[in-house]
């Protein structure tokens, strides 16, 4: 099966956690903290593989979690960091974050990597809170959790040639006729059901990649026919052949054909309509082709170049790759998406937002999120750090604006606690 289009759920190690150890050896008095920080946890990358055609691999897996990082230990240990959870995908795939819509990156290069679930950090040990108002610190930082997301991976194929057309029209013989590719032939509609790459030589080194795209007809940028799943991959070429059966062998008219195509391409992205595109005018060793090929020279030659070919006998074929190719060498490539789309900017986030909820204050917001996480809740000197920190930001003070009264229970992730107003 053909599969371009997944949802994955991503989520980066967790930072091991930080060793509380004192140093107690002979001869060595007082010999104060000496516990390590914690490893960090594995980040999640994907990673673009040329020999890959489909995001099947992540149709019976869907959750990746990277390894957590190695806790700390005494003596100044530090733990070892957890290995990156690579995984790879073809060349072409889009990989957008599923909640914000947002694009973290389009990997469209062999062994280009793209980081999509960072790793926590390691919790530091309790010699790194050792100072002179504390000199033996008992307490040590909880790994960072890592960043998880659900993800949605769109392959869009990287071809420089977009063959489009009605069903039958021939693109497959055309493309198994100038390339190695084999596609399915036969004589009725919806014979392809998945695009097909084929690699165009042109000698001494030249060549360029050809798509079939299928399924396309009227109404396929609103779901008729195949084209609504297979519309994505005409995006990246750089020039359109669209395929007349010139002959009108299912009963059609060919020049009504053309401008339904075209009118399908330009619903589903405006930029389609601009595109590059030559005719290639297919069958014309049928009967019939000549008078169609006449009329529709006569509507569209003198705004397009058309090519009387015929992909089963060859005839015209060598004239419209050569003609491709010198367009190809003239022609820019497609821009990918907007670099300024492919980070989070973190920075503009509230610190914190307190909504209420069944009766509870919840206070939500990555900075404190992480404060709350990283603490060891069962150490009397964590929490008193934390609430240092919790006024340090301005959460008491927020909380009194929002109403807050004592007794109330004021949740932050996993933690709650009972609010004291002082």
């Amino acid at each position: 099966m053909f599969y371009d289009r997944v949802k994955i759920y991503v989520k980066g190690g967790d930072g091991g956690n930080g060793c509380v150890a004192f140093r107690r050896e002979k001869y060595v008095p007082e010999g104060g903290p000496w516990g390590g920080d914690g490893g960090k946890g594995a980040d999640v990358i994907l990673k673009g593989d040329g020999g890959l055609r489909t995001l099947v691999d992540f149709r019976y897996q869907r959750h990746y979690k990277g390894m957590r990082g190695q806790h700390g230990r005494g003596k100044n240990m530090h733990g070892r960091w957890a290995d990156d959870l690579v995984m790879r995908v073809p060349l072409g795939t889009v990989v957008r974050d599923e909640k914000t819509g947002f694009v973290l990156g389009d990997i469209v290069a062999e062994g280009q990597e793209l980081v999509v679930a960072r790793g926590g950090r390691g919790g530091r040990g309790n010699s790194r809170f050792a100072g002179p108002n504390n000199k033996a610190p008992s307490m040590a930082e909880k790994g960072e959790p890592g960043e998880e997301r659900w993800l949605v991976l769109e392959l869009k194929l990287l071809a420089d040639v977009g063959l489009v057309g009605y069903p039958n029209a021939g693109k497959s013989t055309l493309i198994s006729r100038v390339s190695a590719a084999r596609p399915k032939i036969a004589d009725y509609p919806f014979t392809t059901l998945t695009p097909n790459l084929g690699v165009v030589s042109m000698g001494e080194g030249r060549s360029f990649i050809m798509a079939d795209i299928p399924g396309l007809i009227e109404g396929a940028h609103g779901g008729a026919g195949l084209g609504h799943e297979f519309l994505r991959h005409v995006e990246r070429t750089r020039l359109i052949v669209h395929v007349l059966d010139t002959a009108g062998t299912e009963g059609r008219d060919p020049l009504e054909d053309f401008k339904v195509i075209s009118r399908e391409l330009e619903l589903y992205n405006q930029d389609l309509a601009a595109r590059p595109l030559v005719i290639a005018a297919n069958k014309m060793d049928l009967p019939g082709s000549e008078e169609n090929l006449i009329r529709l020279k006569a509507a569209l030659g003198e705004k397009y170049e058309i090519f009387p070919i015929s992909a089963v006998t060859g005839a015209g074929v060598p004239n419209l790759i050569n003609r491709v190719y010198e367009l190809l060498e003239e022609l820019p490539v497609q821009p990918l998406h907007d670099t300024k789309e492919q980070e989070f900017v973190h920075a503009s986030e509230p610190r914190f937002t307190i909504t209420r909820q069944d009766g509870e204050l919840v206070v939500t917001g990555r900075e404190i999120e992480k404060h709350v996480a990283m603490t060891d809740l069962e150490n009397e000197e964590a929490l008193d750090r934390l609430q240092r920190i919790i006024g340090l930001m301005g959460l008491e003070q927020a909380l009194r604006d929002c109403g807050a009264k004592n007794g109330d229970t004021v949740r932050i992730g996993n933690f709650t606690f009972d609010y004291v107003d002082f």
